[in-house]
């Protein structure tokens, strides 16, 4: 009876070759596929020359210009099924100008085989990408240490490279690299063990993917991660559909969640995995999910476990990670650059350089002055807006990005997390950042100039007449002989906030930074007057924590003027592009506002008069002590 299992039920082994330029990586590849009988016959026959010879290496070099430079270029995938596995085998470059074609293969790999001419033994761009397949997080490291039969299938040379894979291996702290003599041109070892090596008892190539433990943890309802790459608009049920890739963790109907970073919280009242007889979704399913509230989850977010023993990842905004530099322009400590992780888009500047990889002594060479190209380097990463990350270890989703110069759009490097520290309001990020308080006391700053300070801070959909309000109020104060500034959403992005765009992390981002401006305002003894949509709870809060943390006064107030009425007036033609799906992500619109629980004062300007509405603004500053009659 076969043993053989059928193809729906076989594991999936994903794996990648690595090595330097000519090593054989393709060859080895060609012959994986020919001896496990897994090419189409007119594949096959294109590669056959007339006297029967097949060529290897021409099955997995599928560019034009891969043949003709006899090198690959491009990460060639390919496709081929023992009777118990199907395996999925990236052929990555060796030259070192396509290292980071070697990222990409090796990022989802299993087992990375990494390729050693026998002949040559372990050369420069061998050890990178040795380097490269344990950085990613590659399980299983093996060598194949080809073209055996050049060295006369002498066991004294392959001891010697077991050697030198032995010391590779210390140097870069893992177990073992499994060593296998193959010839990869004739077969020896790579599907069939050979007569040539009779003093090598270990497994063929194929025998050792064979026998790789893939055995994985349960996955855990706590541990979900599902970042949000499309927000459906509502359909007939008036619900908004979330789409995505579950990254960890699982999914079913009744599950609570929370939405990071906004930290929003609701219920799933279902999830389409595609398959009638899945109603649990796991990681590495795309899925579509609805949940049981209308709240602000945008392209992404993260939706993450909402149960008290869920296991949280950190809310960002400075990252130590490793980074493989791609671009020949060098990086150096204060450049600026795009970071993509998953669907989310951030700006990020370099805030230092700590250390660069050696390729030949596998050393770290601590404070380097530049990352040039193809230099694997460790650095400091700051956002300008949160970044949901967990370590690399962690998850080898929402542990990994990709830098992009935004001038020429290139992708300049692949990075992997090592550390994320966590935004909490009020405190620096880093342990050696220290708040330096004035020479002057507050009280007596405040004696001396006869104003107090504090923050007003005015909510509430575009078009409601926050900035008329803020305005007539500014001009009250001053005509009081009092100190006020108004702080202006759109003047604020012409200059403080000019390198963040209309995300809903970098809309968070703007309103985190009018709120620590907003608080030094206040420190100085300024009545700051802030006017921001600032359409989450969680966002105010943060400005409202800044300034409880500093003991200083903060009013907030909701001007709650209807949506109706805010179309009515759109003195920016906002609403009018909105109904014409020119703008996405419009307050009030396509996307929620979060009333305030509890203002410190709320009014309506449909009709009113605005003096009087800063008058009582004004009566409440007076109240609260902060000005006198």
């Amino acid at each position: 009876m076969s043993t053989a299992i059928s193809a729906a039920h076989r594991q999936i082994l994903r794996l990648a070759t690595a090595g330097s330029v000519d090593d054989g990586k393709s060859t080895l590849i060609g012959r994986l596929l020919h001896d496990t009988g897994s090419l189409p016959t007119d594949h096959l026959a294109g590669v056959t020359s007339s006297d029967g010879n097949v060529d290897l290496a021409a099955l997995s070099d599928g560019l034009r210009a891969e043949r003709e430079q006899g090198i690959t270029i491009d990460v060639a995938y390919r496709f081929f099924a023992s009777d118990t596995r199907s395996y999925v085998l990236a052929d990555t470059p060796g030259h070192e100008r396509y290292t980071r074609n070697t990222f990409t293969g090796a990022s989802n790999a299993h087992v990375a085989v990494l390729l050693v001419d026998a002949r040559h033994g372990v050369q420069r761009q061998t050890r990178r990408h040795a380097r490269i397949a344990t950085l990613v997080g590659v399980p299983h490291v093996i060598a194949a240490v080809n073209k055996i039969d050049l060295v006369d299938y002498s066991q004294q040379r392959f001891g010697e490279l077991q050697d030198e894979l032995t010391e590779l291996a210390v140097q870069l702290g893992i177990g073992e690299i499994t060593a296998i003599p193959v010839a990869a041109t004739l077969g020896d070892n790579v599907v069939h063990r050979s007569a040539n090596t009779p003093w090598y008892a270990g497994p063929t190539l194929l025998e050792y993917l064979e026998a790789v433990e893939l055995a994985a943890p349960s996955p855990q309802p706590r541990e979900l991660r599902l970042p949000v790459q499309w927000v459906s608009r509502p359909g007939r049920d008036g619900k908004r559909t979330y789409t995505g890739r579950v990254a960890a963790g699982t999914l079913a109907p009744g599950d609570p969640i929370t939405v990071l970073p906004s930290g929003s919280v609701s219920t799933v009242t279902s999830v389409d995995t595609l398959d009638p007889e899945r109603p649990v979704a796991v990681a590495g399913l795309s899925v579509s999910v609805q949940l049981a509230d209308e709240i602000d989850v945008g392209r992404g977010d993260v939706i993450i476990s909402g149960a008290p023993d869920a296991h949280l990842p950190v809310s960002a905004r400075e990252l130590s990670a490793t980074l493989c530099w791609l671009s020949s322009a060098p990086l150096h400590a204060g450049d600026r650059v795009a970071l993509k992780q998953g669907a989310t888009t951030v700006r990020a500047t370099v805030q230092s350089l700590e250390r660069r990889l050696d390729p030949e002594s596998l050393l770290e060479v601590v404070g380097p002055t530049e990352l040039g190209l193809n230099d694997i380097g460790t650095v400091t990463l700051r956002t300008s807006s949160v970044v949901v990350a967990d370590t690399y270890a962690q998850n080898r989703d929402t542990g990994a990005f990709i830098l992009i110069d935004e001038a020429s759009n290139d992708t300049v490097a692949a990075g992997t997390i090592l550390e994320a520290r966590e935004v909490v309001p009020g405190k620096a990020t880093r342990n050696d950042i220290k708040w330096h308080p004035s020479s002057l006391q507050r009280s007596e700053r405040w004696t001396k100039t006869g104003q107090r300070g504090a923050t007003v801070w005015l909510t509430g959909l575009p078009a409601s007449g926050k900035s008329t309000v803020a305005v007539a109020l500014e001009r009250e104060l001053v005509n009081r002989a009092r100190v006020a500034y108004l702080v202006d959403g759109d003047n604020i992005r012409h200059g403080i906030s000019d390198d963040l765009g209309f995300s809903p992390g970098d809309r968070a981002e703007n309103i985190r930074r009018v709120g620590h401006l907003a608080r030094l305002f206040a420190d100085a003894g300024v009545i700051a007057i802030a006017s921001m949509v600032s359409p989450l709870h969680s966002d105010r809060e943060i400005a409202r924590e800044l300034h409880r943390a500093a003991e200083l006064d903060f009013i907030e107030v909701h001007v709650s003027t209807p949506v109706t009425e805010c179309e009515r007036r759109d003195p920016k033609g906002l609403y009018a592009r909105a109904r014409r799906g020119e703008l996405k992500g419009l307050t009030g619109i396509d996307a929620p506002y979060e009333k305030p629980r509890s203002p410190d004062l709320r009014f309506d300007t449909t009709g009113a008069d605005i003096e009087e509405l800063a008058d009582r603004v004004l009566a409440l500053l007076v109240e609260r002590g902060i000005i006198d009659e």
